[in-house]
């Protein structure tokens, strides 16, 4: 095996935004990146990874204010509890930063003072609807209303939940701020852009382009998905784009521009440089070296599908143009679903980071499945809770962990914990396996980590039958076969040692513990072309319990109790109450009971289900945008639900919906649609009121 050029590399993960908890979505990336980490530190690179949590903007003025506290307490706080999540996951930043650092504030007003220097900045005056009792602008999700185009209530000021319309929050009827309640007013106010359009030559030859390593392999700087989407993008033309928002707002005020911030998307990338600035200032780390813009340096950014925008045409235009270097690679990854559906509060799946640990499960068992699911591609991927127990189970006890208990009682009770001077009966065997060692690498590289695990539990499949075919239990009764038991245990300890060698980047804290067993220094990629040969092993000890089924059941239902304790510190999502009616408004609405005689996904929409409702009298065709909260819809075939059955008909593009359903709802991630049911004893076309 040849030694591999040594490269210098920087990686990031996305920012967790300052205001929530770690959840498994989150962990998806931060998984994925740290798995590509360690790998690449194993090959013997210079690779540093740096996060921070992403601490500016509107939402977490609020959420302090709401608390008592300053934001400054607030995000300190989370950061804390953040960092002690991902740190229970293993994964092992070189850096956990912040963006309200001096550090960030430095390099976004540089970067500011670069571009307008350049003239790539434009200032213009602009309207805005503003909260007359808060006294702010407000952001497009902090206004609601009812839709311009179907007429839905509770509508968020970009998008239309119920028929999918996109359109500008001034476009909104009878709207509301989602802050105070009050009707806000539109005021003008002048705004500061980036001329984004100027930069679409760069672009073009940027986003198809591709980056020479220092080993000499060209790496494309976006994933073909990835690429193809940008195109659209720039074919469609890139708007000016608005860095500015005007106080109250907590993050950097604008230089030389009193009461004008910068937008969180604009010093939130440039706190991958503060935090990797941050660590250099501590470790002699060069920063120039990987930010100046002849550098040769490798700079990755492994980020979720939904913000491939701010990644792959923003963040690298503000680069170029003052005067830094543009990424090597943006690595786009899919959403994590559970069990074939959205998380979800109500179902107890919305799983935090801090509740799988607390429920103590092992987190090496989820990385393991996560990077069993990973790939270079642009894909969602599923947690199926059954299918990781099984998976874990099967692979990391049953196949990689069962090879040493079978083979190490014996090296310490009958060889003193000695290993074997030689295995030359068996080198073919342990050969093989070390000339895997470049394959799984390259699936490594290539984020291709499904793969890289098929190919593992492939060898072990070998190892495995390897065992059964030479029987150490019958060797060791058998007088004369001390020096084949010998050998054959021997073997069995390099092939576990080499298996632990590609399964490492995946589980870090285990390999530690076989390398305590092993009585060896830490393990790295070119040891695998080594054999561990007259060497004494520590006794064994228990490397890894199976994951018990209860443990599941344990974590859905402390999801569910999360859920329903933070319920009463949720007051800001409870809407205001309308105004007030009579008894005459309230007997306009016909409300009658209805049975659902079948449910099913719309075709071409994600948010919205068509029922077939039996309202005694007649059967209904009504379409509901509450896809997110039922993602089962055949299981409401035979509810009793409520129907507003004088409402106008509304043609919609999938057909026409013939009334509305009635639901609760109130809480911002979709989970918190609830359908009202009828007591029993109501049949269909029943009156309520």
């Amino acid at each position: 095996m040849t030694k591999p050029s040594k490269r210098k590399i920087l990686v990031t993960s996305a920012l967790p935004y300052a205001n929530g908890a770690i959840h498994l979505g989150h962990m998806l990336e931060h998984i994925q990146t740290d798995v590509w980490v360690r790998f690449q530190k194993m090959r013997g690179h210079d690779c540093h990874y740096v996060c921070a949590d992403d601490t500016h903007g509107a939402p977490i003025m609020l959420a302090a204010e709401k608390q008592g506290i300053t934001p400054e307490q607030l995000i300190e706080r989370v950061k804390s509890e953040h960092l002690a999540d991902f740190s229970g996951f293993h994964i092992g930043y070189d850096n956990y930063y912040s963006t309200n650092s001096p550090e960030n504030k430095h390099f976004a007003e540089h970067i500011y003072k670069t571009l307008k220097a350049d003239g790539k900045i434009v200032s213009r005056t602009i309207e805005q609807l503003f909260d007359p009792e808060k006294l702010m602008f407000l952001p497009d999700r902090f206004v609601k209303g009812e839709c311009p185009k179907c007429g839905a209530k509770d509508q968020y000021g970009d998008n239309c939940e119920v028929c999918g319309a996109t359109y500008n929050p001034t476009e909104l009827k009878n709207p509301y701020s989602a802050v105070s309640g009050a009707t806000p007013v539109l005021k003008t106010s002048e705004h500061f852009f980036f001329r984004l359009g100027e930069c679409v030559d760069f672009l073009k030859g940027w986003t198809g382009g591709s980056s020479k390593r220092a080993d000499g392999v060209s790496q494309p700087h976006l994933q073909p998905e990835s690429l193809n989407k940008m195109n659209e993008w720039i074919e469609g033309g890139l708007q000016d784009w608005d860095i500015s928002r005007d106080a109250p707002y907590f993050g950097f005020e604008i230089p030389d521009a009193p009461g004008k911030y910068f937008y969180v998307w604009l010093d939130a990338p440039i706190g991958y440089m503060a935090s990797f600035k941050n660590l250099c200032e501590r470790s002699g780390i060069d920063f120039d070296d990987y930010f100046r813009a002849d550098s040769d340096a490798e700079l990755y950014h492994f980020i979720g599908k939904d913000i491939l925008y701010f990644h792959a045409l923003f963040w690298p235009a503000m680069l170029k143009y003052a005067g830094y270097r543009a990424p090597t690679g943006v690595f786009a990854h899919g959403f994590l679903t559970v069990d074939g559906q959205k998380m979800s509060k109500s179902r107890g799946t919305f799983i935090t980071a801090k509740s799988y640990l607390d429920c103590g499960l092992n987190p090496e068992w989820m990385r393991y499945y996560i990077a069993g699911k990973l790939n270079g591609r642009i894909e969602d991927i599923d947690l199926s809770l059954s299918d990781f127990v099984a998976r874990v189970n099967s692979d990391v006890v049953g196949k990689y962990v069962n090879i040493a208990s079978r083979a190490a009682g014996f090296i310490t009770k009958r060889f003193g914990g000695q290993l074997a001077a030689n295995v030359e009966d068996e080198t073919r065997l342990l050969g093989n396996i070390a000339n895997e060692a470049e394959n799984i690498a390259a699936a490594f590289e290539a984020r291709e980590y499904a793969k890289a695990l098929r190919e593992i539990m492939a060898i072990a499949d070998i190892i495995n039958g390897y065992v059964d075919a030479n029987k150490p239990w019958d060797l060791a009764k058998q007088e004369g076969q001390d020096a084949r038991l010998h050998e054959v245990c021997s073997v069995l300890i390099n092939a576990f040692r080499l298996l632990t060698i590609y399964l490492k980047p995946v589980l870090p804290k285990l390999a530690e513990s076989v390398e305590v067993f092993l009585n060896i220094e830490p393990l790295q990629w070119a040891d695998a072309q080594q054999l561990l040969l007259n060497h004494h092993i520590k006794p064994y000890q228990h490397l890894m319990q199976r994951i018990d089924p209860v443990l599941i059941d344990k974590l859905i239902e402390a999801n569910k109790q999360s859920m329903e304790t933070q319920a009463p510190t949720a007051a800001a999502n409870y809407e205001p109450l309308a105004d007030t009616i009579k008894i005459d408004d309230f007997a306009k609405l016909d409300l009658r009971v209805g049975k659902v005689l079948a449910c099913n996904f719309v075709e071409g929409s994600d948010k919205l289900l068509q029922f077939s409702v039996d309202l005694g009298f007649e059967t209904r065709n009504i379409f509901s945008g509450i896809r997110a909260a039922y993602q089962e819809p055949e299981k409401l075939v035979g509810r009793k639900v409520i129907v507003v059955a004088n409402l106008a008909e509304r043609k919609m593009r999938f057909g026409v919906s013939q009334g509305m359903i009635v639901c609760a709802s109130g809480v911002e991630d979709g989970s918190g649609l609830f359908l009202l049911d009828a007591d029993d004893g109501a049949e269909p076309g029943m009156r309520i009121g």
